[in-house]
């Protein structure tokens, strides 16, 4: 498995500080490093904290945790989508309309993080057999062109972000 990281010109600025939080080496095993090590933690995360917002207008711990989730999906099928090579531009992902539609809140905490813990485990399964090739192919989301080792850097640098706002604004 390569292990370059994504060059400025693999995806847009926006997503800048997402990578940036991403270190060195493996992806594959950063990805993999992060599904063991988030699992652990948020198991301990008590139920009694689930709907917890730390201002107003946040989401909660739940939510948020399902933002992620939703992230990772949207990340995954884009990675697929520009791995196989097929055409056409894909559309954005509005964050605040996903959560309203969402179903989180009125499931446990417990099955939301098993939900990612399988999601990581399936998404890895399929990135594992990326080579170069694949990870250097481009394709076009909420109007931005992306090859498909940013994208997995991406929802590493995305999860790392909100894994650390849990911990610092939520619990």
């Amino acid at each position: 498995m390569p292990n370059r990281r994504p060059l400025a010109t693999e995806y847009d600025d926006y997503y800048a500080g997402y990578i940036g939080r991403v270190p060195e080496g493996s992806i594959i095993e950063t990805l993999t490093i992060q599904r063991e090590a988030h699992h652990a933690f948020l198991r301990e995360v008590p139920e009694s904290v689930a709907d917890h917002a730390y201002l107003p207008g946040k989401w909660t711990v739940r939510e948020l945790l399902g933002h992620v989730i939703d992230a990772e999906r949207v990340f995954g099928f884009r990675a697929l989508h520009f791995a196989r090579g097929a055409d056409g531009e894909i559309p954005g992902m509005d964050q605040d309309q996903f959560a309203a539609a969402a179903p989180y809140g009125r499931r446990s905490l417990s099955s939301i993080v098993d939900e990612f813990y399988l999601l990581r485990g399936a998404n890895l399964a399929q990135f594992r057999a990326f080579d170069e090739a694949i990870m250097s192919r481009r394709g076009i989301a909420s109007g931005v062109r992306f090859t498909v080792r940013a994208l997995l850097y991406i929802m590493a640098g995305h999860e790392s972000h909100h894994i650390h706002v849990l911990r610092e604004r939520y619990l």
